[in-house]
């Protein structure tokens, strides 16, 4: 990760989130994207060591490790909001399991599809290309971005 403040990396993600449309569309999509990436995640199959240690230690758990540790280098504040995202995603993943509707699997693939063409649309109106294309950590962004947005209207400094 570069030495960029969360203000550098959020208006360099809003140059290519300036039209009305595409801003909703990331409103909406990027929350899903992250809540369906964790149910991906939580999907794949995991060692039944990590069920030894504790029923929700899986490959979401895990991997939430290293995606708090981006956000803790970029601000404290806005970890602990995405903290609350991540702990919502599992109650929301956990929830769906519960219900038996369907496979989480197949459920967060189909998802996956969907909120990523809306994305893609989005971009499309918009004329600029995703800002992940031009560096990946772009996908961190996305989520801390809205986030950012919430904090700022509501007076919390990050």
């Amino acid at each position: 990760m570069s030495g960029k403040t969360a203000d550098q990396w959020f208006e360099e993600y809003g140059e290519s989130h300036q039209n009305k449309l595409n801003k909703m569309i990331h409103w909406v999509c990027v929350p899903l994207i992250f809540l369906d990436i964790m149910a991906l995640l939580w999907s794949i199959p995991a060692p039944a060591a990590f069920a030894e240690i504790h029923p929700y230690l899986n490959w979401a758990t895990l991997s939430s490790l290293f995606i708090l540790g981006f956000y803790i280098r970029l601000s404290f504040t806005l970890t602990v909001g995405m903290v609350v995202l991540t702990l919502l995603s599992y109650t929301l993943i956990v929830g769906f399991e519960s219900m038996g509707i369907a496979p989480l699997w197949l459920t967060a693939a189909i998802a996956f599809v969907v909120l990523w063409t809306l994305q893609f649309i989005g971009h499309h109106v918009e004329g600029k290309k995703p800002s992940f294309l031009a560096d990946l950590q772009y996908l961190m962004i996305g989520p801390a971005w809205c986030l950012g947005f919430v904090y700022r209207k509501v007076g919390i400094r990050y």
